[in-house]
């Protein structure tokens, strides 16, 4: 039988409706719009298309978005004077900054300098020390995605085995931690894991997220596995595919993600989301 299908568009439009509905009450009871900033430092297309989606969806969802497009010779010293005065900027409740950035710019210095109350990425080491304790204030917006969509199909999180492939501080870390404060049991692999299909194969959720395309194979997959592929990878004939074998590995999970159409859209979701709640607290509602 073939897995069941994550529909991450359907599950992010029926969350943004809610957003937007929030999002009049907010502007009614008090006359604020929650506002996100997005900079962008040169013209890294893939990264000036997901500015543009984010944008529309703030249009879309009621929420102003501020754009700031930098050319690629600014220096950090530009861009952290840029955040600063952003983050002293009331009318602005969250900031992103596109990675990556240009090499001559420390992202980890330029993540440092977003007010830890503004970061609705939920990159910064304060937002980060707060999900490790088990009390975020912001979460990473994808893994925040990967958990609404287990959410959504009821699945049994408690107890469960789960995979996370990849370990960064954007995907693989905040998913792991979010996965073990639902009491799930956690293993984090990575390019040095040992027997990688054997590992997997034990697992109830998969979440890979290591930026290989078709990396992960049925034979990975354990048999009603839900596994949710977060890797975005563009092929030399232009398709976008993710880290899974779609293909063989819908005959073996009992849930799939696609790429694209799963997690992306989820991502995008949240952003709006962490951006809502950062102007709820500005005004005390939260």
């Amino acid at each position: 039988m073939a897995a069941h299908i994550f529909d991450g568009k359907a599950l992010a439009q029926r969350i943004r409706v809610d957003i937007e509905k929030d999002v009049a009450i907010l502007y009614e009871k008090t006359g604020v719009r929650p506002g996100l900033a997005a900079i962008l430092v040169g013209d890294d297309p893939a990264s000036a298309i997901y500015v543009r989606n984010k944008k529309m969806a703030c249009d879309k969802a009621g929420l102003v978005a501020h754009e700031h497009r930098l050319s690629a010779n600014t220096t950090q010293e530009e861009l952290l004077a840029l955040i600063q005065k952003i983050n002293a900027d009331p009318a602005i409740h969250g900031i992103l900054v596109q990675l990556p950035l240009p090499p001559h710019i420390d992202n980890r210095v330029v993540l440092e300098a977003i007010a830890p109350h503004k970061d609705v990425d939920g990159f910064h080491p304060y937002n980060m020390g707060r999900l490790v304790e088990g009390d975020p204030v912001f979460v990473p917006c994808t893994p925040k995605g990967i958990m609404a969509m287990l959410d959504a199909i009821e699945s049994s999180i408690e107890g469960a085995q789960a995979v996370v492939l990849g370990r960064s501080t954007i995907v693989g870390k905040p998913m792991a931690l979010l996965l073990l404060h639902r009491h799930a049991t956690v293993t984090i692999c990575h390019s040095r894991t040992r027997d990688l299909s054997s590992v997997c194969r034990q697992a109830d959720i998969v979440i890979a997220a290591i930026g290989k395309p078709h990396f992960i194979t049925a034979e990975m997959i354990k048999k009603g596995a839900i596994v949710i592929d977060v890797g975005i990878n563009r092929l030399d004939d232009g398709a976008l595919v993710g880290d899974v074998d779609f293909e063989s590995v819908k005959t073996q999970a009992g849930w799939l993600s696609p790429v694209p159409g799963g997690v992306g859209p989820m991502t995008i979701a949240m952003l709006l989301q962490n951006t809502l709640e950062s102007a709820q607290r500005a005004v005390g509602w939260r």
